[in-house]
C-alpha cells in the first residue's frame, strides 16, 4: 500500500503541473451530473412522482450513485484505460516487476478531477438527506456509507472485468459501458420502476440492487425492510470483487507478450 499512495501521490503532483486546466476539469466534472439532476427536476416538476418514489427519495438514490461512481473513477481509472497497455505492449514491464500487477494497474492512472462531480454529488446527497423525514440513527447512517463505498467497488469490479477482456480481444470494449455508464444511468432511480427481470438481474448478477436499492427500503423505512441485516447488504458488493479477481488471474496467466 505504501507504493500505491506513492504512485497517488506522483501522479497527483503531475496533475497540478497544470493548475488552470486542473481547474477546468473539476469544474467541467462538477457540471455533468448537475445537467443530469437538473433533467431529474424537471421531470418531477412535471410528473410529481414516479412508482411512488418521491422526487427527494430519487434525488437520495442519485446522490449514492454519482458518488459511487466518481470514487471509483477516480481510483481505478488505471483498469478504464488498461487496453492501451495491451496495446502498446506497456503491460509486459507490469509483469517483470516484484509486485502485484493489480497494485500497479491501479495505481496506473488517477483522474483528481473527479473530485468535482463527487463534491456535487455529496451536496446533492446531503440536500435531499435534509429534506426526507428520516430518523437517522447510527445504523442508518452506517448503511449509507456502505452503500457509497459499495456502490464504487461494484464500478471497481467492472472495470476489472472489462479490462480482463483486454487479455482476449482489445476490439469491442465499449460493451462494457452497458454496466459502467449504464449503471450509473439506471441506478440513479430505484430498481423498483423497471421489469422484474431488470431489477433480479442487477442485483443478484451484478448486485446494484444490494449498494443501492435494497439498503434505501431501508434507510426510507419502507415496508418489508424494517430488518437491520438490510443495512449490510452493500457489504456484498465486495464479494463481487472475488469472481472480477479471479477472471483478472485466469487472464494474466493467459496474456502473450506482443513481442516488441
Amino acid at each position: 500500500m505504501r507504493l500505491y499512495f506513492r504512485y497517488m501521490l506522483i501522479l497527483f503532483k503531475s496533475q497540478l503541473q497544470y493548475r488552470l486546466s486542473f481547474l477546468f476539469l473539476t469544474l467541467g466534472q462538477c457540471l455533468t451530473p448537475f445537467t443530469v439532476f437538473a433533467g431529474l427536476y424537471f421531470m418531477f416538476d412535471r410528473f410529481g412522482q414516479v412508482k411512488g418514489w418521491t422526487f427527494y427519495e430519487v434525488v437520495l438514490c442519485f446522490g449514492v450513485t454519482n458518488m459511487a461512481f466518481s470514487i471509483a473513477e477516480c481510483f481505478a481509472r488505471g483498469f478504464d484505460v488498461f487496453s492501451s497497455l495491451v496495446v502498446s505492449g506497456d503491460f509486459d514491464r507490469l509483469l517483470v516487476r516484484p509486485r502485484s500487477t493489480i497494485v500497479q494497474v491501479f495505481g496506473s492512472r488517477f483522474e483528481f478531477a473527479r473530485a468535482g462531480r463527487l463534491l456535487l454529488s455529496a451536496i446533492v446527497l446531503i440536500w435531499a438527506a435534509c429534506q426526507i423525514p428520516i430518523d437517522w440513527t447510527p445504523l442508518k447512517l452506517t448503511a449509507l456509507l456502505l452503500m457509497i463505498a459499495g456502490g464504487a467497488a461494484v464500478f471497481t469490479g467492472i472495470f476489472i472485468l472489462a479490462a480482463s477482456i483486454s487479455f482476449w480481444t482489445v476490439q469491442g470494449l465499449e460493451i462494457a459501458n452497458i454496466f459502467t455508464d449504464g449503471g450509473r444511468e439506471m441506478t440513479q432511480y430505484p430498481l423498483s420502476i423497471y421489469h422484474k427481470w431488470v431489477s433480479r438481474f442487477f442485483t443478484f448478477v451484478i448486485p446494484f440492487g444490494c449498494v443501492n436499492y435494497l439498503p434505501l427500503l431501508y434507510i426510507l423505512g419502507r415496508e418489508g425492510a424494517s430488518h437491520p441485516l438490510y443495512a449490510l447488504i452493500p457489504l456484498a458488493a465486495f464479494l463481487f470483487l472475488l469472481p472480477c479477481l479471479f477472471v483478472w488471474s485466469i487472464g494474466v496467466r493467459h496474456y502473450r507478450s506482443t513481442g516488441s
